[in-house]
C-alpha cells in the first residue's frame, strides 16, 4: 500500500515541475542552438533574430503574472494542462516559419503559453510540500530549466543534423504533448486537484505595486538573472562568430554553460534552507562573483569562455532562488503563482529589452560591449535589491 507521507508520493509533484521547465527550456533553447543555422538559411540578421527573441520575452512578460493569478485562482491541474498545450502547438509552429514575422509570431505564443511555467513550479512546491523542503522543492521545480540548457544540445543537435531545424521543432511538439498525458494521471492527486477556498480575510499580504519589497524582489530577480537570457541566446551566436565554431562542434559543447545553472539552482537552494538568516549575504555574495564574467570577452579559448559562461549562470541562479525566498517570506504563500509570475515576468522584460541591444553589438561585432553590458546590470540589481529591500524594512 502506498504511503501518502512516503518520499516518492512527496516529490512527485515537484518532480513533475522539473519535467516542465525541463521541456519549456527545450524549446526556447532549440532557437538559440540552431539560430546560427536558421540565420544562414533565412538570411535574418543578428537583430533580426533579437526582436524574434523580444517577441518571446514580452508576451512572456504579461503571461507570467497573468497565469500565476490563474494558478492561485483556479488551480493547478486545468491551468498547467491548458498552458502546456498552447505551447506545443507554438513550438510546433516553428517548423513552418520563414522569416522575421512567422517566427516572431510563432515566439509570442510560445512566450504566452511558456508564462506558467515557474508560477506553475512554486505554485506546486508550497501547495504539496512543507516550509522546511520548500527551497530544495524550488531548487527541483526550476532547475528543469537548467537541466533542459543541458540536454537541448545533446538531444536536438543529432536530430538537426538527420532531419534539420524544422525537425527538431516537431521533436518539442511531440514531448510537450507527452507531458500532457503524464499530466493527466499526475494532477488526479488530491494535493494537485485542490482549490484553495476563498477567504473573507486573508492570511497575508500580496504584492503590491506600491511596496519597495516588490521591486527591491524583482530588481534582484530581473536584473541580476539578465546573463541567464544573454548567454542562452548568444552563447551559440558568439562560439560561431569571432571563435569561428561549426554549428555540429557547438551542439557538442553548448550543454557546459547550463551546469553552472543547474549546480546553481541546488546550492542556493540548500544555503537558503539551512541558512534563511543570511539571505542578504549570499545575494551580495552573488553580485561579487558576478565580476567574474567580466573577462570572458578577454581570452580566446573556447572551454574558458564556456566555463565563465558557466560560473555566470551559477550566479544568475542564485539571484533566482534567493530572490524567489526573500518574497516568500514577505508575502503569504496563498499569492506563490503571482510572486513566481512578477519575478520571470520582470526578468523577461530586461531581456526583451536587452536582446535587440546585444544583437546589433553582436552585427556590429562589439562583442565586449555586450559581454560588459551583461556584466554590469546584475551588478545594478544587486545595489537595487540591497536599497529598497533596506528602506522596506525600515518602513
Amino acid at each position: 500500500m502506498r504511503e501518502r507521507s512516503g518520499w516518492l508520493w512527496r516529490w512527485t509533484p515537484a518532480a513533475s515541475m522539473l519535467a516542465v521547465s525541463l521541456i519549456s527550456y527545450i524549446d526556447r533553447n532549440t532557437l538559440a542552438l540552431l539560430a546560427p543555422a536558421i540565420l544562414r538559411e533565412t538570411g535574418l540578421s543578428g537583430e533580426q533574430y533579437g526582436w524574434i527573441i523580444s517577441a518571446f520575452s514580452l508576451t512572456y512578460m504579461v503571461a507570467n503574472p497573468v497565469w500565476g493569478r490563474i494558478l492561485d485562482r483556479a488551480g493547478l491541474r486545468a491551468g498547467m494542462t491548458a498552458a502546456v498545450s498552447c505551447w506545443t502547438l507554438a513550438s510546433v509552429a516553428h517548423a513552418f516559419a520563414v522569416g522575421l514575422w512567422s517566427f516572431g509570431a510563432a515566439r509570442a505564443v510560445l512566450g504566452f503559453g511558456e508564462g506558467a511555467t515557474f508560477p506553475g513550479g512554486l505554485r506546486t512546491v508550497v501547495q504539496t510540500l512543507p516550509g522546511e523542503l520548500r527551497g530544495r522543492g524550488l531548487a527541483v521545480a526550476y532547475s528543469g530549466g537548467s537541466l533542459g540548457a543541458v540536454i537541448t544540445p545533446l538531444i536536438v543537435t543529432p536530430i538537426f543534423l538527420w532531419w534539420g531545424w524544422r525537425g527538431a521543432f516537431w521533436f518539442t511538439g511531440l514531448i510537450g504533448a507527452a507531458w500532457v498525458a503524464m499530466w493527466a494521471v499526475i494532477s488526479r492527486r488530491p494535493d494537485i486537484r485542490a482549490v484553495q477556498e476563498r477567504r473573507r480575510h486573508a492570511v497575508g499580504p500580496g504584492p503590491n505595486l506600491r511596496d519597495r519589497s516588490l521591486w527591491a524582489f524583482m530588481s534582484a530577480y530581473a536584473l541580476g538573472a539578465l546573463p541567464l537570457g544573454f548567454v542562452l541566446y548568444s552563447a551559440a551566436l558568439y562560439l560561431a562568430g569571432p571563435l569561428g565554431r561549426t554549428q555540429e562542434f557547438i551542439g557538442k559543447v553548448l550543454w557546459i554553460p547550463p551546469l553552472g545553472w543547474e549546480a546553481g539552482y541546488f546550492v542556493w537552494g540548500w544555503l537558503s534552507d539551512h541558512h534563511p538568516g543570511a539571505r542578504g549575504r549570499l545575494i551580495a555574495a552573488c553580485g561579487v562573483l558576478n565580476f567574474a564574467f567580466a573577462a570572458a570577452p578577454l581570452v580566446h579559448n573556447t572551454f574558458a569562455v564556456l566555463g565563465l559562461m558557466s560560473l555566470a549562470l551559477f550566479v544568475a541562479s542564485g539571484f533566482v532562488v534567493l530572490s524567489v525566498a526573500y518574497a516568500t517570506s514577505v508575502y503569504s504563500i496563498d499569492h506563490a503563482g503571482l510572486i513566481a509570475g512578477a519575478g520571470a515576468g520582470s526578468w523577461s522584460a530586461m531581456v526583451a529589452m536587452a536582446m535587440p541591444l546585444f544583437g546589433r553589438l553582436f552585427d556590429q561585432h562589439r562583442y565586449a560591449l555586450a559581454f560588459w553590458i551583461a556584466t554590469a546590470v546584475p551588478v545594478v540589481g544587486w545595489a537595487g535589491w540591497m536599497a529598497l529591500s533596506k528602506k522596506a524594512a525600515d518602513a
